[in-house]
């Protein structure tokens, strides 16, 4: 009785070792995150998100409203068993296309931020809305996810997601995650030079926003959201989106809160 009992907790020590060295990243390009959205909205976008550890958002209202609306998300997390901290960028510095700001929220008994955030330059010319880097440390592994939206397909988003290739040789000590909207499918050739280095996209055919209307059950439209890691770095256990339009009695209705899914994956770093 007491080697079962011993057993037992072996076990149980090995599965809670084994679970704490994972972390879940959800990814979310939240369309117009701002003044527009309702303390309803906020509160059911807290609701789907609140089971992961990191969150990383895009389209986050440059202006008035935007940083307002990602404060009153974490109230409203903060209120659902754990304790929440973000961080929100400055606007990108796009003067051609569509300034916007992208948002960090992680839950702070698991995910520890490392050092500052910060707004990619060196290519800022390049890409419009340039990628937003923050370091976090969980399990004592640190890795840098990457929080990143493209401009539109109609602007060939290729053009400035190219650039992504030169970013694991300019920050060489980082585990880069690189995680957003690229209004581009991960089959297209521009990610085959980061395929090469071992960067592997967590979805596959896998439509992430939404259509106008549903054509039968069909409601997704575009393969646009993804997540690379690099997999000589990163485990990644499981992954997949979140259909939060199915919580909706109309299409039209869940668009209010976005225009796409979730995409998330649970990681372990080696």
């Amino acid at each position: 009785m007491q080697f079962n009992s011993f057993t037992k907790v072996l076990v149980l020590f090995l599965f809670t070792l084994t679970f704490s060295a994972q972390t879940k990243l959800l990814s979310w390009n939240i369309e117009n995150l701002g003044k527009s959205k309702s303390e309803n909205e906020i509160a059911f976008i807290a609701y789907t998100v609140k089971d992961f550890d990191i969150i990383a958002i895009q389209e986050v209202v440059a202006g008035y409203g935007g940083a307002q609306a990602v404060a009153k998300l974490a109230n409203e997390l903060n209120r659902k068993g754990a304790k929440w901290d973000y961080i929100i960028s400055e606007p990108t510095s796009s003067s051609a296309y569509k300034t916007e700001r992208y948002a960090f929220l992680w839950k702070t008994h698991k995910i520890k931020k490392i050092g500052k955030a910060w707004l990619e330059k060196k290519y800022h010319l390049e890409i419009d809305r340039e990628p937003y880097f923050c370091t976090f440390e969980y399990n004592n592994k640190q890795f840098t996810v990457v929080n990143f939206h493209a401009v539109t397909k109609s602007k060939q988003p290729e053009t400035e997601i190219k650039y992504f290739k030169f970013l694991p040789d300019e920050y060489p000590t980082l585990n880069l995650i690189f995680t957003g909207d690229w209004n581009c499918p991960q089959s297209h050739t521009v990610f085959n030079p980061l395929r090469k280095m071992g960067y592997t996209p967590v979805l596959s055919n896998q439509k992430t926003s939404l259509k106008r209307e549903c054509q039968l059950e069909d409601c997704l439209a575009s393969e646009y959201d993804n997540l690379f890691y690099n997999s000589n770095k990163v485990v990644v256990k499981n992954s997949g989106v979140l259909l939060f339009y199915k919580k909706f009695n109309s299409l039209q209705d869940a668009r209010s809160i976005s225009d796409h899914i979730p995409i998330w994956a649970e990681m372990e770093m080696n």
